[in-house]
């Protein structure tokens, strides 16, 4: 947006106001339509700039934004340009990301390159991911170790474990996973100096779960909340026709953002110095910088929000296109931060 106007040249006036007319009657709003999530107050700032400041502090770092790139895979043949484009954006904008399963890279470094990216970042929080019945199998056979060299290599600043039981159950390949997750998660505090996020795949936590999680040392908790890409429902997709009808009822089984922010405001009163871990990555069902805007606002807790595909379409493109996203994106969270105040 320019920040001067000319009122006196304009020769975009005349085909605007024309345009303004034929959109007119296209553009009416039902009052059905209207985003009660929002108080408007047209009256109380101006239009955001270049020095417009949201930064914030969270996982030990400064976000000039409070987004967070989610993990997410791309296929073997597309993860480098992946998550080197999700790299440099997140590092032109101060944001922070987590890569997608690293679990190729336990035992091998044929693809170490494809996920080689935090040269592209800065400061900027870069975080590796492995599933829960890898780590517990780490566990169990004394190999944690090679979590913290699997981080020294990619120069990264923790570990996020996703929790995924429905998932591995459905999956036709998946793995059974034999002790609770959060009995695994304490033994790789216990043993491993490291920073460590937990998130679901897309059912996200009951009050109880959260309730266990924010009573462990954790640097975050990420929602990965109903309403986002539900892995269930995917390898649903991949399994046989029986099982498929069968187990067609478990994938719709999870909770949404709302409710887990519900859940997390209540939990902070009931538990008090019992909390241990008081960030959260709110992420599961955030469409657009609206939706991230609420769901920060709403939680009682220091959070950025969390976006996977809608980064992801972009990011399998040219850089340039993930940048404009990136900004265009950015500009929206500003104005709503300006104008907008949640209910």
């Amino acid at each position: 947006m320019s920040n001067t106007i000319n009122i006196h040249n304009d020769p975009n006036a005349a085909a605007r106001k024309a345009d303004h007319i034929d959109l007119a009657i296209n553009s009416r709003t039902a009052a059905r339509e209207n985003d009660s999530r929002f108080y408007y107050e047209p009256m109380i700032a101006a239009h955001p700039s270049d020095k417009t400041n949201m930064a914030r502090q969270f996982l030990g770092k400064t976000f000039n934004f409070p987004v967070w790139i989610s993990s997410m895979t791309g296929g073997t043949e597309k993860a480098r340009i992946i998550n080197q484009n999700l790299a440099k954006v997140a590092g032109k904008f101060g944001l922070g990301m987590g890569l997608g399963s690293c679990r190729s890279l336990l035992d091998s470094d044929e693809y170490l390159d494809d996920f080689d990216v935090k040269k592209w970042m800065g400061d900027q929080p870069l975080y590796t991911n492995l599933g829960i019945a890898q780590v517990e199998i780490l566990e169990r056979n004394k190999q944690l170790q090679k979590i913290a060299e699997l981080n020294k290599k990619l120069s990264a600043d923790g570990l996020i474990i996703h929790v995924n039981p429905m998932q591995e159950f459905i999956q036709p390949e998946g793995d059974f996973i034999q002790n609770k997750p959060v009995e695994t998660i304490q033994k790789v505090l216990d043993q491993l100096d490291i920073n460590i996020i937990v998130k679901e795949v897309g059912q996200g936590f009951g009050p109880e779960s959260l309730r266990a999680l924010m009573k462990l040392p954790l640097q975050a908790i990420e929602f990965a909340a109903f309403g986002g890409t539900n892995f269930a429902a995917l390898e649903l997709s991949r399994t046989s026709e029986m099982p498929r009808a069968l187990f067609r009822c478990l994938s719709p089984v999870g909770h949404t953002g709302e409710e887990m922010i519900h859940w997390v405001n209540m939990l902070k009163e009931e538990m008090d110095t019992e909390i241990l871990c008081d960030q959260f990555i709110i992420s599961g069902g955030i469409s657009d910088f609206l939706d991230g805007y609420y769901a920060i606002s709403k939680i009682r807790s220091n959070a950025v929000y969390g976006m996977a595909s809608g980064f992801l379409k972009y990011a399998m493109q040219h850089y340039e296109h993930l940048e404009q996203h990136v900004e265009k994106h950015i500009e929206g969270l500003k104005l709503a931060n300006a104008f907008l105040k949640v209910r």
